[in-house]
């Protein structure tokens, strides 16, 4: 086996851009290696310290150096980086499927922190990136960029990486930092998306008052239509598959249907320069909302895996390559002439990300604490430390950005854009590397699961539940609410009924829910009937007990 693989890598080597089995050769290098990341992937499934990213990182590096042994220090990857690729085909289906599989409830519960750590936090990260590396990289002489690239820096490790984060963090056992660190690293890369346009089309040499305004206007007018639209593409398509329905005659329909409209809110977005990224991760949440809940019970598990599948095979692929691309000889030989330079200009960068970082984190966190009523809900030191810590791994987003700005078509022309090209996959791999082996260890450490962690979770939910149902309570005697005999005493009842609101933001949403926006766009409880369809009996249990099942 490992002779075939041997003798291909000495073909995809030698191969020269002219001839026509070079693209073959390269696809069949990438599919040999995904299915070998895909393996190791699962035999290191157990593993306190490892995790996808980082092993198909390390296969791309040594991928990268048999290749360079093979062409004599020449190439050490067999497919130009184009940042075109990367975030029309690869990023919309992992930014897609986040939305479509995050728990909606918790996400909008915490939506308010979660938008303070994205946009806020995102924004303050870039201004003390922009302006740290302003200072500091003028007294190293470096002298080759200017004012908006430093701008630009700002933008590129202000974003942090979302696949990662997905991988280190487990949604059933830290729920809210799943779900703070999750929010904001999709929210952050939309934001920094953002930022890098605006810094694309303005000329900030000279800064005023004016274009400051205009950035921020300009800023806002994005964010807000790029989520707007993102829900507009999902309502439209939730609407379409419960007039149409579609599964009567072909789940392969609607299952189609669901996967070109989830990627045709991506597409208009970046046809009206908004922000993909936003736009698709709102469209895949209405999505898991209305739509999915539309389509017959075989298109429900299709488009599940389907998407799940997209997204896993995608983020394995960019972190393969990033771990090849890091051996490039082209961008390599400007640094080799001042080492010492891409060094500290590494150093600088990766130092100006943990105060960036910590800069907004702990200070948002305090902001959000003090609007949380119950001490239960206030995010703790702990867990800030792990917010910190978890959103500093800086991944494809970051690489893209940095192409996108200090390349031609993946090739380094200057040397000062090789400087920060290196500079910036240096950051990359020592973030996904040690953040990524080091955050598992460190949830464990800091957020210890004990033994009897399933009934701490029920009881948890329990909790959860209870303060959404307590207004409707008259007393304590629902056996519902008690616990191994122990039945919560009528005063408690009577307090909390006392302290607790009549109506939550929650309630209502769900009254305007049912009444207005279900009936219309269908979703849980609201199933089109169809006679003869495949899930008749499905479609009468849903109308009579699944309309009281908050998600």
């Amino acid at each position: 086996m490992g002779f075939p693989l041997v003798s291909a890598l000495m073909r995809l080597g030698v191969k020269s851009t002219t001839t026509d089995q070079a693209p073959i050769n390269s696809i069949t290098l990438f599919v040999v290696l995904l299915c070998f990341c895909i393996v190791i992937g699962h035999l290191l499934e157990k593993s306190r310290w490892m995790t996808e990213s980082v092993t198909a990182l390390l296969i791309g590096l040594c991928t990268g150096i048999v290749i360079l042994l093979n062409t004599e220090w020449k190439s050490s990857h067999v497919l130009v980086f184009n940042e075109d690729i990367f975030f029309i085909y690869l990023l919309p289906p992992i930014i897609f499927n986040a939305g479509f599989q995050v728990k909606k409830k918790r996400f909008f519960q915490n939506f308010m922190t979660i938008m303070l750590l994205g946009a806020v936090g995102s924004f303050i990260s870039f201004v003390i990136i922009w302006l740290g590396s302003l200072q500091l990289f003028e007294k190293m002489d470096i002298g080759f960029l200017e004012m908006n690239d430093y701008l630009a820096l700002g933008a590129i490790f202000s974003a942090t990486d979302t696949v990662c984060t997905l991988q280190v963090l487990n949604q059933d056992e830290t729920p809210l930092l799943y779900s703070l660190v999750f929010g904001e690293g999709v929210v952050n890369d939309a934001t920094s998306v953002v930022l890098f346009n605006a810094i694309q089309r303005f000329d900030l040499s000279h800064i005023n008052s004016t274009i400051v305004m205009e950035f921020i206007g300009n800023f806002l007018y994005l964010f807000l239509t790029s989520t707007l639209l993102g829900i507009a593409v999902g309502l439209l398509s939730a609407y379409i598959i419960k007039k149409l329905y579609l599964g009567r005659h072909s789940t392969d329909r609607e299952v189609a249907l669901m996967i070109l409209m989830a990627y045709l809110s991506y597409m208009v977005a970046e046809l009206f320069d908004l922000s993909g990224i936003l736009t698709v991760f709102f469209c895949g949440i209405v999505m898991s909302h209305y739509t999915w809940h539309n389509v017959t019970e075989s298109s429900r598990v299709t488009t599940k895996h389907a998407f799940a599948t997209l997204s896993f095979v995608s983020e394995i692929f960019i972190f393969l390559y990033v771990g090849m691309d890091a051996l490039d000889i082209e961008k390599w030989k400007f640094v080799s002439e001042s080492p010492g330079t891409s060094i500290g200009v590494s150093s600088i960068l990766l130092g100006l990300v943990l105060i960036g970082r910590a800069a907004f984190v702990f200070p948002l966190c305090f902001v959000s604490n003090l609007t949380r009523k119950h001490q239960i809900d206030k995010i703790g030191f702990k867990q800030q430390v792990t917010v910190w810590w978890a959103g500093l791994m800086r991944g494809a987003v970051s690489v893209a950005l940095a192409y996108n700005w200090f390349t031609m078509s993946g090739h380094t022309q200057r040397r000062g854009n090789a400087v920060m090209i290196t500079s910036t996959i240096t950051v990359v791999l020592f973030t996904n590397v040690v953040c990524g082996l080091l955050t598992k260890p460190l949830v464990r450490w800091l957020l210890p699961q004990h033994k009897h962690s399933g009934s701490i979770m029920s009881s948890e939910l329990l909790s959860s539940e209870m303060s959404l149902a307590m207004p409707l309570l008259t007393n304590g005697d629902d056996p519902k609410w008690d616990m191994a005999g122990d039945r919560i005493p009528r005063r408690t009842v009577l307090r909390m009924l006392l302290m607790t609101p009549v109506r939550s933001v929650h309630y209502y949403w769900r009254m305007f829910d049912d009444s207005f926006m279900r009936p219309v766009f269908g979703g849980r409880g609201f199933v089109p009937f169809a006679p003869g369809s495949p899930n008749v009996d499905i479609v009468h249990q849903s109308v009579l007990g699944e309309q009281q099942i908050v998600e």
